[in-house]
């Protein structure tokens, strides 16, 4: 596989996949943070983008767009949730991958969207959910905004999702990777503290939630046996205990 990119994705993409999937062009690089509103980076990414379609387009490859399955693409009242139900896209991070996924479609290229759930894993940037909401445990105070829940999901697993859509030759579609099992924050910072041996002071912020669904149905219908991943009401803590030592290892 030809890997765009030197970031947490990427880094696991290349040691799970190595030489298998030549034909496919991951591209997993770019604005990595749902909250990112900066227009130059939005930009970047684009350049970034064109010019790997244009590559794959030329070369007859397949190219991989990791896009959101997040509150900021999912999270309008009357999003079903869906690849191609109807979408509203909240914030810049959203409709800017969303423009991207329409580029994609009609690049002439042969194409894949991933529209991925929280991606959970070791080496993640500290800006993202579990290396910030583990700091700010650790530093005895947390912002929670109230009502607020998050799909998290392995890496390990969502690179095992994408291995199998491409052993199946699925092209030219947008796919959920995601469990389709939110799961309050306020859980997830119960199951953190539980690990980290800490107690720290919360801070709640009323804000508008938004409660992002994902239907993992195309998924379910594209990759048989979704079922031995165990996106049940266990997983969460499986997922934890997979990385209780790198969150051992920050408590230090």
């Amino acid at each position: 596989m030809d890997i765009v990119g030197r970031g947490f994705i990427a880094k696991h993409s290349l040691e799970y996949f190595g030489a298998r999937h030549p034909e496919t062009t991951l591209i997993a690089a770019g604005v990595s943070g749902v909250h990112v509103t900066d227009a130059e980076a939005f930009g970047r990414e684009a350049e970034l983008v064109y010019g790997v379609l244009h590559r794959c387009r030329a070369e007859g490859r397949t190219a991989v767009l990791l896009s959101t399955a997040s509150a900021g693409m999912y999270g309008a009242a009357d999003s079903s949730g869906t690849e191609d139900g109807p979408v509203f896209p909240l914030t810049p991070y959203g409709r800017h991958k969303l423009a991207l996924e329409s580029v994609c479609a009609t690049s002439g290229a042969r194409w894949l969207v991933l529209r991925l759930a929280h991606i959970v894993g070791c080496g993640q940037q500290q800006h993202q959910l579990l290396p910030s909401l583990t700091h700010q445990l650790l530093a005895g105070r947390i912002t929670v905004h109230r009502g607020a829940s998050r799909d998290l999901l392995g890496v390990g697993d969502m690179l095992a999702l994408f291995d199998a859509l491409l052993t199946g030759r699925v092209h030219n579609q947008v796919v959920n990777i995601a469990t389709g099992r939110p799961e309050p924050v306020t859980h997830i910072i119960d199951e953190l503290e539980r690990r980290l041996g800490t107690n720290a002071k919360r801070d709640f912020v009323d804000m508008p939630a938004k409660h992002a669904i994902v239907s993992t149905a195309k998924l379910r219908s594209l990759v048989p046996g979704l079922d031995r991943f165990g996106f049940g009401s266990r997983y969460l803590s499986a997922l934890l205990d997979q990385h209780s030592v790198e969150l051992t290892s920050m408590a230090r």
